[in-house]
Formats: C-alpha cells, sequence, structure tokens
C-alpha cells in the first residue's frame, strides 16, 4: 500500500498546486475558484482517506488486534516489508490532520459568532472610524461597511464596494472559502492553493460588480482607495470579503488592463483530473486492504 500513500498523500496534493499555478488568470475567475477549492477538498478527503487506511493497516499488524479479529498480524505487516514506518507515520499524520480541520472548523464558527447581527436591511453602516466593509453570510446575508469607509469613498465608489461585496453574498463565496481553509488544514501542501483560491474569489467577485456597474475604472479606484486605507478587521479576513493588500494591484492591473488570452475551456479539466486520479487510487487502496485482510485470515 505504500504506492497509495506516495500517489495520494505525497505526490497528488503538490501536483495540484503546480497545475493551479499553469492555469493562473487563464480561466475565468469565478469557474476556476469553484473547479479550484473542489479539487483541493478532493484532494485533501483522499489523502485523508489513505491515511486511514493506512491507520487500519497498522491497527492490523496489532497481534493482539490480529488474535481478535482471527487473521495473521505477520501476514498483515509483510506487505509493507522496507517500509515499516509509513503506516505508523500514518497514523500521526491522520490525529494531526483531523486536530487542524477540527481546530479550523472551530475557529470559522467563532469568527461568524463575532460578525454584526443584521439590522433591518441588507447594509449595516457601524459607527466605526476604521474603514472596514465585508460581506457576511447568512440566510439571507448583509453587507456591513464602516462610517469610516463610507467617508473614503464618492458615491459612484461606494456603490462599486456594495457591487463587490454583494457578488461575495450572491455567489456564496463564504462556502469555497470555508471548504478550501478545512482541504488546507488536512494538507498543508494545499496552502498555496487556499490563497489563491481567496485570490480568485476576489477577481470573480470585481468581475461580478464591474459587469453590473459597466465602468471598470470606477471599482478599481474603489479597490484601491479601500485598500490603501488599511487592512481589514480580524472577521472580515476571516470571512475573506475584505480587499487583501496583497493582491491589490493584479486585481487593479485586470480591470484597467486588456484580459490575456485565455485557456483552452478544457484546461479547466485539468485540477479535476489530478484530483480523480486520487479517488481512484484511494479506491484502489481500499480493495487492497480488503483483500489483505482475507489472505490473512487464519
Amino acid at each position: 500500500m505504500f504506492d497509495h500513500f506516495l500517489w495520494s498523500v505525497v505526490v497528488v496534493p503538490p501536483l495540484a498546486v503546480l497545475v493551479v499555478r499553469l492555469l493562473d488568470d487563464r480561466i475565468a475567475p469565478a469557474r476556476a475558484a469553484a473547479v479550484i477549492a473542489w479539487s483541493a477538498v478532493t484532494v485533501a478527503v483522499t489523502s485523508m482517506l489513505n491515511l486511514l487506511l493506512l491507520a487500519a493497516h497498522a491497527l492490523a499488524q496489532v497481534p493482539a488486534i490480529g488474535r481478535r479479529f482471527g487473521w495473521s498480524a505477520a501476514v498483515v505487516a509483510a506487505d509493507t516489508a522496507g517500509v515499516e514506518w509509513v503506516p505508523w507515520l500514518s497514523v500521526a499524520l491522520l490525529v494531526g490532520g483531523l486536530i487542524a480541520v477540527i481546530r479550523r472548523w472551530r475557529q470559522q464558527r467563532r469568527v461568524l459568532a463575532m460578525v454584526p447581527a443584521r439590522g433591518t436591511g441588507d447594509l449595516v453602516m457601524l459607527p466605526d472610524t476604521a474603514p472596514r466593509a465585508f460581506a457576511v453570510p447568512g440566510h439571507p446575508g448583509h453587507v456591513v461597511v464602516t462610517t469610516g469607509m463610507r467617508g473614503l469613498l464618492t458615491d459612484p465608489q461606494f456603490e462599486a464596494l456594495l457591487a463587490h461585496e454583494n457578488a461575495h453574498l450572491a455567489e456564496h463565496h463564504h462556502r469555497l472559502a470555508r471548504v478550501t481553509e478545512l482541504a488546507v488544514a488536512a494538507h498543508p501542501a494545499l496552502w498555496w492553493v487556499g490563497g489563491h483560491v481567496d485570490y480568485l474569489i476576489e477577481r470573480a467577485a470585481d468581475e461580478h460588480a464591474a459587469a453590473r456597474l459597466g465602468n471598470r475604472r470606477t471599482l478599481a479606484h474603489a479597490i484601491g482607495r479601500a485598500a490603501l486605507a488599511g487592512a481589514g478587521s480580524p472577521s472580515a479576513a476571516a470571512l475573506h470579503a475584505a480587499v487583501p493588500g496583497g493582491v491589490v494591484p493584479r486585481r487593479v492591473a485586470h480591470l484597467l488592463r486588456p484580459q490575456p488570452v485565455a485557456a483552452p475551456r478544457a484546461a479547466v479539466l485539468l485540477p479535476v483530473l489530478v484530483a480523480l486520479s486520487s479517488v481512484l487510487w484511494t479506491g484502489e487502496a481500499t480493495l487492497d486492504l480488503v483483500e489483505l485482510l482475507h489472505s490473512a485470515l487464519r
């Protein structure tokens, strides 16, 4: 089963990162965000499943467990001869991954509890001099803007800001952000993919808002002014609705310059194929473990 560990746990996650880098800014951001996010989730889940199978393999090597279920622990152990450390390493990685996912999920819940409650409309204005604006998901969601942010923007720029934040709500971007965060927690090698999904989500909201407004330059100016005003609040950043300073120049450039030549539509399937390869490999690993335990029965 070492080959399954090697492919799904060691090779596929960085391979997914490489594929995403090759497609950088060559696919429509909304489509790319969804495909890459769910591909990352698939890669993370299959990686964890492979660790679970190898952890079961490790436990099956324990003589007491073998006697309890009627199989030869020695036969099971012989399957990983030469790489005996892999099943036990998988136990540690599985436990660590599960703890990281649970911690991240709890953090997400705390962040959602921090955000302001909805007022009487879709827009909540907070009396705060700090320039902040973010979308709060819910049923329905709403946009929170501080008086400090409102005072920085002209009326057209404020309309552009609202269009951007409302795009986050309309497209349910918080779901993509949250599941990608959990995928990264499960497998840290996906860290760059997580940051790229954040960027694509912001780009998708930019494009949605620009199409609604019909004025890309006004939106670009609003993004730049909001970014220069200062970093977002902890709750806004964790909700992936604040403007992240590190990618602002790229976002503004995309709004103001002609778009690059798009990759062929089939290119979007590349991260999907990488993820599916891990699914197939995980299925084979499951069958291999079942066959191994069956052959080890006394």
